[in-house]
């Protein structure tokens, strides 16, 4: 049964990866680039400073350090000890991919860190200003999307590997702006 679904992921990948071309690599490249992420992160804090005020935007901050270490080191610790190989390392697959990035990352890619920490990002923050900033939930899980396809576009994480990263980095969002909201009505700020 695993055995089945790993070869339906390989052959997803496999169709993904090679719909793209020259035309929208450059572009792919550019959003999974974390540091293209930078400006969105600044807005974020900006509105974070809007509705909250200084106290509870340095809270904000230090809870979304916390999430994305935990996120990254549960990805790290996963990938060891899954140990499920890149696409580019994968010798089923690897003369029939597209490795758009100079180089493919570690060896293993179980589960998608940049996936992972986009989306708990995006599912926190949707979380705490959903009240004030309706609509930015809607970009950021758009944003979020872009991110965690382009790791397959760019070829380094099956799909299976990004849903992973979806699926806990939104958990992890949610618990993380649970805790946010426990420790302000906890903390007198």
């Amino acid at each position: 049964m695993l055995e089945t679904l790993l070869e339906y992921d390989k052959e997803l990948f496999l169709f993904l990866n090679n719909l793209g071309g020259s035309t929208w690599d450059g572009f792919w490249l550019f959003i999974t680039n974390k540091y293209n992420s930078i400006p969105i992160y600044l807005l974020l804090v900006v509105l974070s400073y809007k509705h909250f005020g200084l106290k509870k935007t340095l809270v904000v901050l230090i809870t979304t350090a916390l999430m994305i270490l935990c996120v990254d080191q549960l990805a790290n610790f996963l990938k060891y000890g899954v140990q499920r190989l890149r696409p580019c390392y994968d010798t089923d697959i690897n003369e029939l991919m597209r490795l758009v990035k100079s180089s493919c990352g570690g060896r293993f890619g179980y589960f998608s860190a940049h996936a992972a920490n986009s989306f708990s990002v995006a599912i926190f923050f949707t979380f705490l200003m959903r009240s004030m900033y309706a609509r930015i939930g809607i970009f950021l899980i758009v944003w979020a999307i872009f991110i965690a396809y382009s790791r397959i576009y760019i070829g380094v994480h099956f799909p299976l590997d990004v849903l992973s990263g979806v699926l806990i980095g939104s958990l992890m969002g949610w618990l993380f702006a649970k805790l946010f909201i426990f420790a302000v009505h906890r903390i007198p700020l």
